[in-house]
């Protein structure tokens, strides 16, 4: 079994982070989201890993190499513009060969692993295999209609009226019936093969196509909420490890992990909190929920509930709550009368708020 690992979006919902890095680099609990697929994926078995990068195949290709330091091997396969899951498989046609494959959407977060249905997608081999959960508003996802003994009998593209509250979360197991449906599709109305199409295409010829329900947690990384929200589930499971330096003036409660190189003088820190390596806390309070990059400095601040990316500044602000900061962002205190803040800052950018 091979892999296909989507990463050539254009993450509109997460600007303006996405203008200048890729969504799917996003770090939770300081590991980029493509990191946690790609873990995912080793874990059941498959190494031999096709990504399909776009605009930003450069850093993605910087950022993951050649996967030998993840323990798997990486093929970029670039993708000139978006136009629908399906299409990616066709890009990927000569990388996939006849091989089974799992297809992964590589800005969904599923830290429970995907071991489970791989390993009941291998036992039946269906046509295909999907991934479903049960979602309050299925209006804004492909949804499943499925009978009793988990076979699909319908997909439908964001229906109006759905008939079923099981919704695709972007993780979906082939063989190699795939291309023929693919091949046999025609573009939707907003122009794109769309997987969903493809699958339908299955399930309509007499193929078998299984869904599995997932219990555990998922999100799908796309907008600043949800990488905040996934952040907050992952550093739950945090052990305490203190690699770098602390002062005897500073207090650390909790699970906090200090990585190597950091240090902390006479802060305060209340886990569960991820302190990358390189970074600087003097006279802080750092909060719970909180991951903050490799070589940031915080200086009289105040953060929690928060994400700050590599090389960051917070300076002389205190309030800070469910903040996303960019890599390099300096945020420095105005001395202003007010207080707490909410900030989603991009890369490279500098905001003077109320201290």
């Amino acid at each position: 079994m091979k892999a296909l690992v989507l990463a050539g979006g254009t993450g509109s919902r997460l600007r303006p982070f996405s203008y200048s890095m890729p969504k799917q680099l996003i770090p939770i609990a300081n590991k980029p989201v493509l990191e946690h697929v790609l873990d995912n994926i080793r874990d059941i078995g498959v190494t031999e890993i096709g990504i399909i990068v776009g605009n930003h195949a450069t850093e993605i290709a910087d950022a993951l190499g050649d996967g030998s330091h993840l323990g798997v091997a990486i093929t970029y396969i670039p993708q000139e513009r978006p136009a629908g899951l399906a299409q990616t498989v066709q890009l990927a046609r000569g990388f996939l060969g006849d091989d089974d494959f799992v297809m992964y959407l590589g800005d969904n977060m599923l830290p429970e692993g995907i071991r489970e249905a791989a390993a009941e997608f291998r036992a039946l081999q269906p046509a295909a295999q999907v991934l479903v959960a049960q979602v309050a508003d299925p209006r804004a996802f492909g949804v499943a209609e499925v009978d009793a003994h988990g076979v699909v009998e319908r997909l439908v593209e964001k229906p109006p009226v759905p008939r079923s509250n099981l919704a695709l979360i972007g993780v979906y197991f082939f063989t190699p019936a795939i291309h023929e449906a693919v091949d046999a599709i025609e573009p939707s109305a907003r122009g794109e093969l769309e997987i969903t199409d493809a699958i339908q295409w299955l399930v309509t010829d007499g193929r078998t196509v299984r869904a599995q329900e997932y219990a555990g947690y998922w999100k799908d990384t796309g907008k600043v909420e949800d990488v905040l929200e996934c952040n907050r589930m992952l550093l739950d499971a945090v052990a305490r490890s203190v690699e770098g330096e602390v002062d005897e003036d500073s207090v650390l409660i909790g699970p906090v992990v200090v990585e190597p190189g950091a240090r902390i003088v006479n802060s305060f820190v209340v886990g569960p909190v991820v302190i990358g390596a390189g970074t600087v806390l003097h006279d802080s309070h750092v909060g719970p929920y909180t991951s903050i990059g490799r070589d940031c400095v915080l200086t009289d601040a105040h953060l929690d509930r928060s994400i700050a990316l590599d090389g960051s500044t917070v300076s002389g602000v205190r309030g800070l709550r469910g903040s996303l900061l960019g890599r390099s962002a300096a945020v420095t205190g105005a001395r202003l009368e007010e207080r707490h803040h909410r900030l989603v800052v991009g890369d490279h950018t500098r905001v003077e708020v109320a201290a």
